[in-house]
């Protein structure tokens, strides 16, 4: 299956409603080295100009419900996105985002304001049930059952993000869509009661549900005792000390290495002073999905044979970055950027211009850049990653 063809696929099967379920059974045929079918060419970016890598997210309107919405990018929206899809959702008091799992993708989600509390279920008949606060972070493997309810009298709202492009939160397996479609006979003989208990059932998707506003403290399951998943789904990123620390701004990471459960997903909070550069660099074995939290940021992205493009990113804008493709992000407001980074990757990988350069001994670097030996004695002997104002 060419590029073009597998892209048109999918989209097909997205808009029959079955999201990445097709799509993985199709890769997994095709391209059993990986998910993300790095070696195989993508035709937007084959073409002789790099393809827009900016989505305004929060301008579209989603899936409303009340005041509770999702807003999707995914593919469908956002073309260059094959790797990464996301999610900006909202949930009023009293909501919750039912009961479903992902068939073809992992979730990893960061809370932006508001409280809400998640349950989850792994293979083994585990359960986790966790309270998240702003700047806080979950991660559900693939295909483990779990639900998002809002905590407290204020909304909650977080950002959602996938390992896998083509899998719409629109065509997730919900629990109300599956047993308003299962014959009430058959309900009935598998939990062991009456036919008519099943009368008032919704029929169709219910997706948000609104309920009562839970209670403070997580009360015992419908089983009567807790039996707790072994690895924690919950870590509270902005808690703690930075990873990195310059003049210009700082970095809160988290990977498998301090979220061993989180396989699939790194994720970041970058933040940049006015003027201030994340430099030049690339990402050897991820693509980088880039959500605007304040601020407003310029972003450029160089794609070889001479292809170079810049995006301004605002609040509430998405950026997207290839696999290995050379960029930077640079703060051109007047206030504190933030920008909430992801990467369809455990382990974080990046190798930073500035390094790169000091790394190669200057003779080389001189006949690169047409004798011009001065130049080459003033560049940094160390890794800049974040360059101030002043430069």
């Amino acid at each position: 299956m060419s590029g073009a063809s597998r892209r048109d696929f999918f989209k097909a099967a997205m808009a029959a409603g079955v999201g990445g379920a097709v799509a993985t059974r199709a890769s997994a045929a095709e391209y059993p080295s990986g998910p993300f079918w790095n070696n195989v060419p993508e035709p937007d970016l084959a073409n002789k100009e790099l393809p827009r890598f900016k989505f305004e997210l929060e301008k579209t309107t989603g899936r409303v419900d009340g005041g509770s919405f999702g807003k999707e990018a995914t593919v469908e929206q956002f073309p260059i996105s094959t790797g990464i899809a996301g999610v900006s959702m909202k949930l009023e008091p009293g909501v919750a985002r039912e009961l479903h799992w992902h068939a073809t993708a992992a979730e990893w989600a960061f809370v932006m304001d508001g409280r809400c509390r998640t349950t989850v279920i792994n293979p083994n008949g585990q359960s986790a049930t966790d309270d998240f606060e702003p700047g806080d972070v979950w991660y559900f493997p693939r295909g483990h059952g779990h639900s998002i309810q809002c905590l407290g009298d204020e909304p909650c709202h977080f950002i959602l993000i996938f390992d896998n492009g083509y899998f719409s939160e629109f065509g997730t397996f919900s629990i109300t869509d599956w047993l308003g479609h299962t014959p009430k006979s058959l309900l009935a003989k598998n939990l062991g009661m009456p036919e008519s208990a099943f009368d008032n059932f919704p029929k169709s998707e219910a997706y948000f549900v609104n309920g009562v506003i839970p209670p403070e403290q997580p009360t015992l399951p419908h089983q009567g005792e807790f039996n707790p998943t072994p690895e924690t789904h919950k870590y509270s990123l902005l808690k703690q000390e930075p990873k990195v620390t310059r003049k210009g701004g700082r970095i809160w990471r988290v990977s498998q290495n301090e979220f061993p459960i989180a396989t699939t997903i790194t994720g970041l909070v970058l933040e940049l002073d006015p003027g201030a550069l994340r430099e030049l660099h690339w990402h050897p074995n991820a693509d980088e999905w880039q959500y605007v939290m304040e601020g407003s940021i310029s972003v450029t992205m160089f794609g070889a044979k001479g292809r170079y493009a810049i995006e301004t990113l605002s609040k509430g804008d998405v950026g997207y970055i290839p696999q290995g493709y050379g960029h930077s992000i640079e703060n051109t407001g007047t206030e504190k950027a933030r920008i909430l980074i992801a990467f369809n990757t455990g382990e974080y990988q990046a190798i930073d211009l500035s390094e790169w350069l000091a790394s190669n001994p200057d003779y080389l670097l001189t006949a690169h850049f047409n004798q011009q030996s001065r130049a080459v004695r003033q560049f940094p002997k160390r890794d800049v990653f974040i360059a101030t104002k002043e430069g």
